[in-house]
């Protein structure tokens, strides 16, 4: 069985999660992105329906996490 997979940050919409995305996956730490909802052409959410999850591997997240933080 494969390694878990761990929520490392909750983005507000799809530009955020992208940017961290970005930003993990620059530093050698790839991610993958959760969403209950379907993504839309609009650039607002409403009451966290266009929340995103990412997620990482259990052995990166703890560094993944001080990625987002800026440390």
């Amino acid at each position: 069985m494969g390694e878990k997979l761990v929520d490392v940050y909750h983005a507000s919409g799809e530009l955020e999660a992208n940017l961290i995305k970005g930003l993990l996956e620059a530093n050698g730490i790839p991610c993958i992105l959760k969403s209950d909802a379907a993504f839309s052409v609009h650039a607002f959410t409403v009451d966290g329906m266009g929340k995103v999850v990412i997620a990482v591997l259990e052995s990166v997240a703890e560094e993944a996490r001080r990625i987002i933080a800026g440390e």
